[in-house]
Formats: structure tokens, sequence, C-alpha cells
């Protein structure tokens, strides 16, 4: 019974290890050099991975973090190893752009990618990814001050409604139900 428990670990681990080294390479083969291409330049000229800048460094302060909080009397050489350690995988970043690409390439066709990289970079697109998230900001806040008087008409007007249409019959809305004047 042992031996097969340990068989069944080993298979396992053999399966994952497996599925971890093939099905990236699965995935690779799934696009062309040419959507590969297009994908890339797409997602430079909407800056899809820019927001993915700051993860090792954000990463690397957080373990400094912790480890100069467990060892404060070794705080310089806490910095200098992770920050040596954080260079060394800098490197490894060019693969979430090619997983990026790989996502872009299986999602849009290689005339989808160029027409969103063309756009991008015309003076409209730069516009947009600049002054959009300003622009989708005051919607909201158009948006919520709508909402704001659009909640108010619509108690007002249906407790008025109702206020009469009950009156006639007597059975008046008790005062808490009315809206505020």
């Amino acid at each position: 019974m042992i031996n097969l428990a340990g068989l069944g670990r080993t298979m396992a681990a053999t399966a994952i290890i497996l599925s971890a080294v093939m099905v990236p390479a699965l995935r690779a083969q799934d696009v062309t050099d040419e959507q590969v291409k297009a994908a890339r330049a797409a997602i430079e000229a909407v800056g899809a991975t820019n927001g993915f800048d700051n993860i090792l460094p954000n990463l690397a302060e957080r373990l400094k973090t912790t480890l100069i909080q467990s060892s404060p009397n070794h705080q310089e050489l806490i910095t200098k190893t992770v920050d040596e350690k954080a260079l060394e995988l800098a490197v490894r970043r060019a693969d979430l752009e090619r997983e990026a690409a790989t996502i872009y390439a299986k999602t849009f066709t290689v005339e989808q990618l160029n027409s969103i990289t063309a756009f991008y970079t015309s003076d409209a697109g730069k516009k947009l990814l600049k002054d959009g998230p300003i622009a989708s900001r005051e919607m909201m806040k158009a948006a919520d001050i709508w909402a704001a008087g659009i909640s108010r008409d619509l108690n007002a007007a249906a407790t008025k409604e109702l206020d009469a249409t009950l009156t006639a019959g007597q059975q008046p809305l008790p005062d808490a139900e009315k809206p505020a004047q």
C-alpha cells in the first residue's frame, strides 16, 4: 500500500512538471510570428503591460520591509542583497511580455491588432489614452449627480401620486414615507 501511495505521488508530481513545461510550449505554437509581432505592437501602443512595471520593485520593497523588521541590524545587507536578486530576476519580465503578446494574438486577428496599433498611435488614440481616464471619472461624477436628481424626483413624484390616490381612499402615507421637503 505504501509503494502505491509513493507511486501515485510520483506520477502526480511528474504530471505537474510535464504540464508546466509542455503547456507553455503548446500555447506558443498556437500563434504565428506575425500574430505575436502585431500583438506586441498593439500592446506597446495601448500600454497594456505598463502597469506590470512595478510588480518586481514592489515585491522587492515588501520583502526588504519584512526582512528588515525581522533583522533590523542587517538593514544594509538585506537591502543590498534583495536589490541584487531583484535585478537578476528583472530579465524575466520578458516572459510576461511574451505571455501578454500570446494572449493578445489569440484574442485578436492580425488585422484587428494592426487597427488597434494604428488607432492608439494616432493623435486621437494618444489623446484617449492620456485623457480618457479623466473623462471617465468626470462622466461617473455626472452620472452620480444625475442619479441623485432622478432619485429625488422619482421619490417625490411617486409619493405625491400615491398620496393623492390613497388620500382619495382615506389612507394617506405615513409621514416617514413622505419625501423630505
